[in-house]
């Protein structure tokens, strides 16, 4: 049995079951833009990858509005549903927790 088996398993059935890759998007797209360190994160992006997830999420609210799912190969894959966007918020708020730490000490 591979590492992670069953976790897999529960979490290619929670993706599955959440339909988001139906719709075209990616897991990062669900991501709201008002959770902390979104907004900074995005204005770090490329602004190919902005436009990208833009189209994404209107797409999807449009198919979504029309009672509709992309079919085969416009669906999105596992292989197509890179993890870019998270780094960088992490990123963010790393530098968000070290700035209030330097002004807590320098107060």
């Amino acid at each position: 049995m591979r590492s992670g088996g069953a976790w897999e398993t529960m979490s290619e059935w929670a993706i599955k079951a959440s339909g988001y890759r139906k719709y075209g998007l990616r897991a990062e797209d669900l991501i709201r833009e008002e959770a902390p360190g979104v907004t900074e994160a995005l204005r770090r992006m490329p602004q190919e990858y902005s436009d990208d997830r833009y189209y994404r999420l209107k797409r999807a609210m449009n198919l979504s509005m029309q009672y509709k799912e992309l079919g085969g190969a416009d669906a999105m894959t596992a292989a197509d549903d890179k993890v870019e966007l998270i780094p960088v918020i992490k990123q963010v708020l790393k530098e968000q927790e070290e700035r209030e730490a330097w002004d807590s000490q320098n107060a």
